[in-house]
């Protein structure tokens, strides 16, 4: 597997615990546990748009990885 590849599966993987993340802070009962849930999510969404930018780097500098 490339780094592409593997910068990629991680990407989709963040994408995924982000959204569950959004989804146990809404369904949350308990505030504090909601208001970590939301902070854990926060912070995913700005390590997966690093790895968004880097994705797009990586296209940049070796298009046989676009796609």
């Amino acid at each position: 597997m490339t780094v592409a590849s593997n910068v990629k599966q991680c990407l989709a993987s963040l994408k995924g615990i982000e959204s569950q993340l959004s989804s146990l802070a809404l369904n949350s009962l308990d505030q504090s546990a909601k208001e970590a849930f939301h902070d854990s999510m926060l912070t995913i969404g700005k390590i997966k748009k690093d790895l968004q930018y880097r994705v797009l780097e990586l296209e940049r500098l070796e298009p046989q990885y676009r796609g």
